[in-house]
């Protein structure tokens, strides 16, 4: 078994076992938990409510909306950037390229300024809003994986089970919360939105999305994204797995996607009952 073939392994144990703990957490409250049982999840499907074009060759890694645009960053050594995205054309209005050393990761709004963040290079990046151009530089410690922020401080993953809590002006972390998922730590939190008082976090190489209590760090909720990208829209050794959110608090439209996904949806979130 090559590297390639061990990663992908790992990623689908993952994803059982993910999946083996939100079906047994069911179970358990279904058939009553008693006095110490965990809080119980809310679990959610979804329907979609519109669809719109993607760049298939975009290797999403952060994504929020602002003033009626997306906007997104993309990774892979080479082909990193940072993007201003038309919403109904997927059309891509302004684009800065990172040095091909840099791993681009998440993206996060602060004021007039774009705050970013790369995989394994330790090193971050403020640009300007209006023109991409950059503003400054800093580092921190460990990998970069997202990024989001509520109104007093930014918020960022970074592979583990882990969210940590930067000021948003120094960009040094202040703080930290453990994200556990029915008493479980849960790892390989991804991309981040933040949305009405809550962290939604991809979990990366699953269909799920994790709704977070910022404070407690406790999973409240599950999102159930499996069959979101139809079959035909797969390209064999190029399409990748789900990861992108944003969300737009005037309309409380929620969008997501995918690594290399020919399209983006905004979805309605669905909750499940919870003996389904």
């Amino acid at each position: 078994m090559d590297k390639a073939d061990q990663i992908a392994f790992y990623a689908r144990m993952f994803a059982r076992s993910l999946l083996t703990l939100v079906v047994a957490t069911f179970i358990a409250f279904s058939l009553g938990g008693g006095a110490c049982a965990q809080p119980v999840l809310a679990l959610y499907s979804y329907r979609v409510v519109h669809t719109y074009p993607h760049d298939r060759d975009a290797f999403t890694q952060g994504l929020f909306f602002r003033d009626g645009f997306l906007y997104e960053s993309t990774g892979l050594n080479g082909h990193s950037s940072i993007r201003k995205v038309a919403l109904e054309t997927g059309r891509v209005l302004r684009r800065r390229d990172i040095d091909a050393q840099y791993f681009g990761e998440g993206i996060v709004d602060w004021g007039d300024r774009i705050v970013s963040i790369t995989w394994q290079s330790q090193r971050g990046f403020v640009f300007d809003l209006d023109d991409f151009d950059q503003r400054s530089s800093f580092s921190y410690e460990g990998e970069g994986w997202g990024l989001t922020r509520d109104a007093n401080r930014i918020i960022m993953s970074d592979g583990t089970e882990r969210l940590r809590f930067l000021n948003p002006n120094t960009l040094q972390q202040t703080g930290d919360v453990a994200v556990t998922l029915q008493g479980r730590p849960l790892h390989n939190l991804n991309e981040l939105e933040w949305v009405e008082g809550a962290v939604l976090a991809n979990v990366w190489q699953t269909n799920w999305i994790a709704r977070i209590d910022p404070a407690s760090g406790a999973v409240t909720g599950l999102i159930d994204l499996r069959g979101l990208l139809p079959q035909s829209d797969f390209e064999p050794g190029h399409t990748d797995v789900l990861n992108g959110i944003a969300y737009d608090p005037a309309t409380r439209r929620l969008f997501v996607t995918g690594k290399n996904w020919p399209k983006l949806f905004e979805i309605e979130l669905i909750e499940r009952p919870a003996n389904q």
